[in-house]
């Protein structure tokens, strides 16, 4: 049995952590405080999923190892196939993925903005995906 738990602590950091962003302003020291740590709890919130999903999808592998080795791109790209995501939330992540990707190299403001666009929908899907583990585990 999969503990979604912790995926479910980072969803409802993250959101809290926007709430503080939002009721801030911007240019000050505090937004650039409360956006830094949206950033990261977006971060921390994208790999909590992508790994839970990783070990869900393994019942679904004839050995369940291979799925250890398999790029995050593919452990969604099974998931879709499985019918535990739908395409478009599938494209989502990737897009997820790929803004996560560029945190490790720009940490600029103009980056951390963008990730602020990515993340009402990043919520909405982190949640559904939270919902997907929880009832595959049933």
């Amino acid at each position: 049995m999969i503990n979604t738990e912790h995926f479910a602590q980072c969803i409802r950091t993250l959101e809290c952590s926007m709430d503080f962003l939002r009721g801030s302003d911007p240019g000050s020291v505090e937004y650039e405080v409360y956006r830094n740590a949206v950033v990261k709890g977006f971060e921390l919130s994208l790999e909590t999923g992508g790994k839970l999903l990783r070990k869900t999808i393994r019942s679904y592998f004839g050995a369940p190892r291979a799925v250890d080795h398999l790029p995050f791109k593919d452990v969604f790209r099974h998931a879709a196939k499985h019918g535990l995501l739908g395409v478009e939330e599938t494209e989502r992540w990737f897009a997820y993925r790929a803004n996560r990707n560029d945190t490790a190299h720009d940490y600029g403001a103009g980056f951390a903005e963008e990730t602020l666009i990515l993340l009402p929908d990043f919520l909405a899907d982190a949640k559904r995906l939270r919902e997907v583990l929880s009832d595959v585990q049933d």
